[in-house]
């Protein structure tokens, strides 16, 4: 393989803000047909370069033998174990960051069959920080916890099975459906079976890849022992305890800026590239350096002294606390969430109606196999009717037009599914009406609404491999807050509905969007669609046991994850190990769409407006100007989703880390793109995994009481804290 394919097969992973993903490949035009070269059996051995259409199934090395049935138990059983461990990574870094990440690729490299968990969490501490949840614990309700992912999780499975022949065998094609990161996986798993010398890629991948996930994992739980030391850096705290506590720095320091050594970052940056990087980055420093700041100068915000009284920390501050919304002046961290949330919106719903004609064209083919397969039905039964059989009436296909290489035998028959999503949907209503107190009417329309998310968020994320699922989680919150006003709810009562509802609709369209790139991969390297489903299904099902038992496991430890933190407790330098910016966009949603007494600030409304449309603006430039001779302009547009997400998380920490990660990458693939093919991604893939599986160690120390906090060292900590 040359090396422009063996970059393509194994490009920056997949990194999910709030659940949408950056664009892994820069030019996804690249993807659309490239040279292969194939080996040749005999003694004589030569290369053929073949130009391959990535529109039908990859071309195979022939040596390969073929594998009739690939769900066996070990399949199962490793693809469980291997989903359990992405799991518990993504739920900890989800929490912790609002960031989750791909486990397609990891699972390319570290074993057969990846289970896809859902992980997204957000809603459900959200309901606890409302008070909708009453006085209990989330291990007092994981009863209701199990009931709303199991609902969630089958209904995105069998609603968005049919979604395959559509978006990947009748449509692809004409719709420039290239779907960059399921494709890029079935290249990258084709390299590693690509006789002798793919195996030995493969062994090197994980090899790397264990020894980069062992590091990480034991420097996770070792530096919880001396945080100051270890994972985080304080300059500016140095420098106030160098000056004998009498400086300025502590100005800046209270504004978040330090350095945290965390490996799952630094792989984020390596895998997302240096525009969201950059882009991440200049965020923070426009949101913590620029406007916050002016902000609290000119008394639009405040912060919370957390010095507790100790005159050695005097004039140390948060920022960041969300408490006493509605009785007091916000934090910068309210203010600047309105502008991140909109312009996340904005940019996603722009990229969605740019793309109108394919979104057009799309439901016109739609519409006309629905009066086929209408007359279909007719016809059987000895009946006719003339405006079905002309709406329906075969189209003149294109002779390259996708053709599906599995018969009808290895297909998912439509019994399976449709069955499925109707005994689903019922059992949703039922449980939803009594768990939830939402109306069995309510519960359809975020069926409905999950439906026609998922539709547009496979048909964007085929193109441009960015799916707009945060617009669809605060969109299915804006819809149900329009639904419960002035239908007698009280406001806790219509926060337990949009945020349970607001769920069912993201969390299923999130299943179905990934599900559908499954099928894409599998389509690609020759797996039977009847396998992929029944292995979905199965990995759902554990994961409906397994996710909501480590959310539990985190919120027992840290209870900040589902409680607000008061001003007392902040005022005595208490701390939350997670910064739940996704839990925080929930709730801050819900609370403005029901709560009369909760606002927006006038002046975060305006810039939010402002720099919606400044984002919008951008994606229209970018699809209409910069094409042809000035396409190669994109790369150096602002990345608007990572600027957001800045303004989101309530500290630049995370975006120091990621441009770290994102500069080492940039010079590996600059000065050794070799090496950069067979070890960049595994590198990366261990430091996310490996941390996260050290998050959940942490939190069984925490449990235990033997974790740092009790044990371990805070020297070097602002507050004596970190």
């Amino acid at each position: 393989m040359d090396e422009k394919t063996a970059a393509i097969a194994d490009p920056a992973g997949t990194v999910r803000p709030f659940a949408e993903t950056q664009p892994p490949v820069e030019d996804m035009s690249d993807l659309k047909t490239h040279n292969v070269a194939i080996e040749k059996a005999g003694s004589d051995a030569e290369e053929e370069i073949v130009e391959e259409d990535l529109y039908r199934p990859l071309l195979m090395d022939s040596t390969i033998p073929h594998e009739p049935n690939p769900l066996t138990i070990r399949a199962v059983v490793v693809g469980c174990i291997l989903g359990a461990l992405v799991c518990a990574s993504n739920l900890y870094l989800g929490l912790k960051t609002g960031f989750t990440f791909s486990a397609s690729m990891f699972g390319a490299i570290f074993g057969y069959g990846i289970l896809r968990l859902l992980d997204k969490a957000g809603n459900i501490p959200a309901m606890y920080r409302l008070g909708v949840m009453g006085e209990g614990t989330p291990k007092d309700e994981i009863g209701a916890i199990f009931t709303i992912t199991l609902i969630a999780s089958f209904i995105g499975i069998f609603y968005a099975t049919p979604f395959r022949r559509f978006f990947i065998i009748q449509v692809a094609r004409e719709l420039d459906l290239m779907f960059p990161t399921p494709t890029a996986v079935a290249l990258t798993i084709r390299s590693m079976h690509a006789g002798a010398a793919g195996s030995l890629e493969a062994a090197k991948k994980l090899k790397m890849l264990m020894i980069c996930f062992a590091g990480a994992l034991v420097h996770r739980v070792g530096s919880s022992y001396a945080v100051g030391i270890l994972y985080d850096w304080h300059p500016f705290t140095w420098i106030h305890i160098w000056s004998g506590y009498k400086s300025w720095a502590l100005n800046i320091e209270s504004w978040g800026w330090y350095f945290e050594w965390t490996p799952a970052f630094i792989g984020s940056g390596m895998l997302i590239g240096l525009n969201p990087a950059i882009s991440m980055f200049a965020g923070g420093v426009i949101a913590w350096a620029i406007i916050g700041p002016t902000l609290v100068h000119y008394e639009e915000c405040i912060g919370i002294d957390v010095s507790g009284d100790d005159p050695k920390w005097e004039g140390l501050y948060s920022f960041a606390s969300l408490s006493g919304l509605g009785k007091r002046k916000p934090s910068p961290r309210y203010w600047l969430l309105w502008p991140g949330v909109m312009v996340m919106v904005c940019s996603s719903m722009a990229e969605l109606f740019i793309q109108y004609k394919a979104i057009w064209a799309a439901l016109k083919s739609v519409w006309f196999q629905s009066c086929g397969g209408i007359n279909h039905m007719l016809v059987k039964r000895g009946k006719t009717s003339p405006f079905f059989a002309k709406h329906g009436a075969p189209r003149v296909k294109d002779e390259n037009i996708v053709e599906d290489p599995f018969p009808a035998e290895q297909q998912v028959k439509t019994w399976m599914w449709a069955l499925g999503f109707l005994v689903t949907t019922i059992i949703g209503m039922i449980v939803f009406h009594f768990q939830w107190d939402t109306h069995p009417g309510l519960t359809i329309l975020a069926i409905f609404l999950a439906f026609l998310f998922s539709f547009l968020a496979i048909q964007i994320g085929a193109v441009t491999d960015n799916t707009p699922l945060t617009a669809a989680a605060k969109a299915s919150q804006l819809v149900f807050g329009g639904a419960t006003s002035h239908s007698g709810y009280t406001v806790q009562h219509a926060q337990k509905i949009n945020l349970v509802a607001g769920s069912l609709a993201s969390g299923s369209a999130d299943m179905a969007t990934s599900l559908v790139g499954d099928f894409r991969t599998g389509f690609l390297i020759g797996t039977s669609p009847i396998k992929q489903w029944i292995a979905q299904s199965i990995g759902a099902f554990v994961a409906v046991w397994l996710g909501p038992g480590l959310f539990v496991l985190f919120t027992s430890a840290y209870p900040c994850i589902y409680k607000d933190i008061t001003p007392e407790q902040e005022a005595a330098g208490m701390k939350c190990s997670f910064l739940v910016p996704s839990v925080s966009a929930w709730a801050a949603v819900a609370q403005a769409v029901t709560d009369p007494k909760i606002s927006i600030p006038l002046k975060s409304g305006i810039f939010a407006i402002v720099m919606g449309v400044v984002s919008m603006l951008q994606v229209v430039f970018r699809h209409y100007y910069l094409v042809g001779p000035r396409h190669k302009f994109r790369r150096w547009l602002p990345n608007w989703g990572a600027i957001a997400l800045s303004w989101v998380i309530p500290a630049p920490v995370f975006a120091n880390a990621a441009l770290l990660g994102a500069i080492l990458a940039a010079l590996w693939r600059k000065y050794h793109l070799k090496t950069w093919d067979i070890y960049g991604y595994a590198v990366a893939a261990g430091f996310i995994a490996g941390e996260g599986l050290g998050g959940v160690v942490n939190a069984i120390l925490t449990l235990a009481g033997v974790d740092g906090g009790v044990y371990g060292s805070m020297i070097a900590c602002p507050g004596d804290s970190c």
